[in-house]
């Protein structure tokens, strides 16, 4: 398999080499964090050449006996080098029962430099504080951006790849095959079901495993979409699937928990406070759907929205929402005090489409930066203060040329 340097997660990870956190490399199974923890051990022994890699990947058959956490402490102890830097990095920690007793104690030893990584249900930022003594600190991976995507299929023409990254995603073992269908057959086994039948339900001891599915199903076929918890529990009612509001919550959390989804609330902009009635789901990939739902009814606007949440995500910022009066604005993208408005659409060529788009945008009043990314396959330009963008020029941060 062709591999990429991933280098904003590597930056991140080495600027964290000596801190003694204990570093948890988390994300969507398939995601690519255990050839991160390969690229790390190259990176130490660049910058370490004497240093001690202790590297346990639960993948390979011949760590199975290490799969205790007496066993797993012992082995680590014994490969201990004095006098030199010793790592500790271990892939698919949860195969390892009660892995958080050896790593709480090798940490409490203050001789390692540890990073882990795990299933994705297993290991969740809500659960790190709690697992953990010492301090952690996440190294969160995600599937391919779109920059990704060019550096592993270089193209000169940047429109053309996006338009196959729309249907392709992110999940970059899907690669490896020829035809579409067997592309989305990989993310469907390999992530979804994965995600759902191994990890969420074996996890939760969810007794009623039908509903997970079609809650999953509905949740992706509404993308973009504000809903709440009761209108999809009355929604799937109305399809005969009973569920009552609670287990419907409990479900999404999870779902969300282990990086399917990300969950996006609104943000009332004039009223400055944030609202709670209904929410917006975004995929950690937008390939998920495809391969869940099919391709048959291509929806490219909210598909692009998703790219751009994720995107976003990705650089750092918080999204909301926004509330404009009877105005909704996709993104409300906040970080270290700074804020910007996005709107996006897909196609913006129709005169009546484009003014659609920009009116939530000229009804905010602060001077906030505001944006319209679109794939308008031009340069950008500016409409009464508001940058208009095309889309693969954002998702590069590459001007445009034609």
């Amino acid at each position: 398999m062709k591999l990429i340097k991933r280098v904003k997660y590597l930056n991140e990870i080495a600027e964290l080499i000596g801190i003694p956190d204990i570093k948890v490399i988390t994300g969507i199974r398939r995601c690519g964090k255990s050839k991160i923890m390969d690229a790390l051990t190259e990176l130490i022994k660049e910058s370490d050449p004497s240093g001690n890699v202790i590297h346990v990947n639960y993948n390979i058959t011949e760590f199975e006996n290490l799969l205790e956490y007496h066993a797993l402490e012992d082995y680590i102890e014994s490969q201990y080098i004095t006098g030199e830097n010793n790592y500790v990095l271990i892939d698919e920690i949860q195969m390892c029962e009660h892995f958080e007793k050896a790593i709480n104690s090798l940490h409490s030893k203050e001789k390692y430099d540890i990073y882990v990584t795990g299933s994705n249900a297993f290991l969740q930022s809500s659960d790190l504080a709690t697992l953990f003594v010492g301090r952690t600190y996440e190294i969160h991976i995600m599937p391919f951006s779109f920059e990704e995507y060019l550096a592993y299929f270089p193209s000169e023409k940047v429109n053309d790849s996006l338009t196959k990254y729309i249907t392709e995603g992110g999940m970059a073992g899907s690669y490896l095959y020829k035809n579409s269908n067997q592309k989305y057959r990989y993310i469907n086994d390999e992530v979804l079901n994965a995600l759902v039948v191994r990890d969420i339900i074996k996890k939760y001891s969810i007794r009623n495993e039908h509903l997970l599915h079609v809650l999953l199903d509905f949740m992706m076929d509404n993308i973009g979409n504000l809903i709440s918890v009761r209108s999809i529990s009355d929604s799937l009612a109305s399809n005969k699937t009973k569920a009552d509001h609670k287990t419907v919550g409990k479900y999404i959390d999870y779902l969300c928990k282990a990086y399917a989804f990300y969950r996006v609330r609104r943000y009332d902009i004039k009223g400055k406070k944030y609202l709670r009635s209904e929410d917006k789901y975004y995929l950690s990939d937008h390939s998920f759907k495809y391969a869940r739902l099919g391709t048959k009814n291509m929806d490219y606007g909210h598909v692009l929205e998703n790219i751009v949440a994720v995107e976003l995500i990705r650089r750092g910022y918080e999204i909301y929402v926004g509330v404009a009066g009877d105005k909704e604005i996709d993104f409300v993208a906040m970080s270290q005090g700074d804020r910007i408005y996005i709107q996006v659409s897909y196609d913006i060529s129709e005169q009546k489409t484009f003014e659609r788009e920009v009116a939530p945008l000229l009804k905010i009043g602060d001077a906030y930066p505001k944006m319209l990314i679109a794939r308008t396959y031009q340069p950008e330009y500016n409409h009464e203060g508001i940058r208009i963008v095309d889309a693969a020029e954002w998702l590069t941060n590459v001007k445009y040329e034609e």
